[in-house]
């Protein structure tokens, strides 16, 4: 039985996630962003899920939400599920939340994070980012590629945690819209595997995977000045840096 964080899971592809896994017997903490929600998740809390709550385009909250992670003990894995996909919050949501969880986080043998085949389409391009939000300055696809070059440099930096980058599909939940083309019912299997299989492949850490496939990346996803002048930005902005 495997301890299991998931953010965003009070719907769509993390309630899933944090579905599945309990039926497979592992011991799982969902995360709401506010305690209203809490109720969206009543039947997983009812078959045992832990809770945290926090607003994770508020950097205060998503600080408080790690010191809740900690005291519930230290997870076997994480998965950053979590995303918003316009507006001013893209870049506080799907980037900074989930670096500054990783950070703050005790840290646990996998961590996951959730990008998309839209990383392709992202600028490289940190000049003049506002990791805040007061402004709109990168578009998901930019959240994405950065995400996704986070993962790549965790799996560097970190050689005794496995990390992967997933890439669940473009799938009919609220994010992504009743039209989306691919199969909502494979959009959790890869993380659940990753996070929970013992097989060779989950446990070569730094994939980026659709449908537990692997496949390629943008370049700069792998390009080592790239990933550092990220983590070197992202720790200024919270005041944090990633562990060695």
């Amino acid at each position: 039985m495997a301890r299991i964080l998931i953010t965003g899971s009070t719907d769509g592809i993390g309630k899933a996630t944090a579905a599945q896994l309990l039926d497979d017997g592992h011991q799982v903490a969902v995360h709401a962003r506010t305690a209203a929600r809490l109720q969206a998740v009543r039947d997983l809390t009812d078959r045992g899920a832990e809770v945290v709550v926090g607003d994770l385009a508020r950097i205060e909250e998503v600080r408080d939400l790690a010191e809740q992670a900690n005291r519930l003990g230290r997870f076997d894995a994480v998965i950053h599920n979590a995303a918003t996909m316009t507006g001013r919050t893209v870049l506080p949501v799907n980037v900074v939340a989930p670096y500054l969880l990783t950070a703050a986080v005790e840290r646990p043998a996998r961590l996951i994070y959730l990008s998309s085949g839209m990383h392709r389409g992202g600028r490289a391009d940190l000049a003049g980012i506002d990791w805040a939000g007061t402004r709109s300055t990168g578009s998901y696809s930019d959240s994405k590629l950065f995400l996704t070059a986070f993962t790549a440099a965790v799996a560097r930096r970190w050689p005794d945690t496995i990390a992967h980058a997933v890439d669940p599909g473009w799938v009919p939940t609220r994010m992504g819209g009743a039209g989306a083309p691919d199969d909502l019912d494979l959009a959790h299997v890869t993380q659940v595997w990753l996070a929970t299989s013992d097989g060779p492949e989950a446990l070569a850490s730094g994939g980026y995977w659709f449908h537990q496939r692997l496949q390629g990346t943008h370049p700069a996803v792998h390009d080592e000045r790239f990933q550092d002048e990220l983590l070197r930005s992202l720790a200024a902005h919270t005041g944090v840096g990633l562990a060695p």
